[in-house]
């Protein structure tokens, strides 16, 4: 643990490839490859994972956010320095790794925030999609590149599918062709896009509209989320109010009404 400025507490791990953060509610996770464009490996692909696994397992973590280290690139997708490791896979196993790690992400109870610093392709967009919401340098290159390489996005379509309109994922997926963070933001890849020298205050202005919020809240409502994504409207509706009648009956529901008719702030306990 090291003392903040602020009085916080920061702890923080380096694992090479991967470095993790603990900056007061916040959990951090910085790709850490800059010279090779924070690229994808088994190390990164690990690291990420560990970290979401880390962040959920530690009971004053409210928010995840994933970025990547310089300022160059947020992740330029897989590591095509060796050729053909990048998509060798062993044929005896049913799941792939990337695959595994957006699994993980998309059953996760705690938000996550992508910070997005520096160029974003390939593999990167399905880390920029598996989070819950984006924020980037106005400056930043987004793309799908893959079918310059002779391969296609399969594992990101699985995520971008589900947040930009069709004729624009075909295009991006088709053409190999870049687009800039205006686009990006257009389509509901982004938040926000803003400028560089803005960028950090913008994701601790993030940060700071969901650590005063209820964990209890968030956390039955990001599972709530998930469940109804495939379901139909009557499905839905049916699963949502039984989810409502059991939200209002926790700790932290309770707690907010009554602050609400006392005219004060919450004290959250998660429950």
């Amino acid at each position: 643990m090291a003392a903040r400025s602020d009085g916080s507490e920061r702890a923080m791990t380096d694992t090479t490839a991967i470095i993790t953060e603990k900056r007061g509610q916040a959990f951090w996770i910085t790709i850490n490859r800059p010279d090779k464009r924070n690229a994808l490996n088994r190390e990164v692909i690990a690291g990420i994972s560990k970290g979401y696994r880390e962040a959920h397992e530690d009971k004053d973590v409210r928010v995840i956010v994933l970025t990547g280290a310089g300022d160059k690139a947020f992740c330029a997708g897989a590591d095509l320095q060796n050729s053909g490791a990048a998509f060798a896979m062993d044929h005896s196993k049913p799941n792939v790794d990337y695959a595994d790690l957006l699994r993980l992400s998309q059953n996760a109870t705690k938000p996550a925030i992508a910070r997005v610093g520096g160029v974003c392709m390939a593999g990167g967009m399905g880390l920029l999609c598996m989070t819950d919401m984006a924020v980037a340098a106005d400056h930043v290159i987004f793309g799908l590149p893959e079918v310059k390489v002779g391969v296609f996005p399969m594992q990101v379509l699985s995520l971008l599918q589900t947040i930009a309109p069709p004729r624009l994922v075909n295009e991006w997926a088709l053409t190999g062709e870049p687009f800039d963070a205006k686009a990006a933001q257009a389509a509901g890849l982004l938040n926000y896009a803003v400028p560089a020298a803005e960028l950090d205050a913008k994701v601790d202005w993030l940060i700071g509209r969901i650590v005063d919020k209820s964990p209890t809240a968030i956390r039955r409502g990001k599972y709530a989320m998930r469940a109804i994504a495939s379901m139909s409207f009557d499905e839905s509706i049916a699963y949502t109010e039984s989810q409502i009648a059991l939200l209002a009956m926790t700790e932290d529901a309770k707690e907010g009404l009554k602050a609400f008719s006392e005219k004060r702030k919450p004290v959250w306990t998660g429950k």
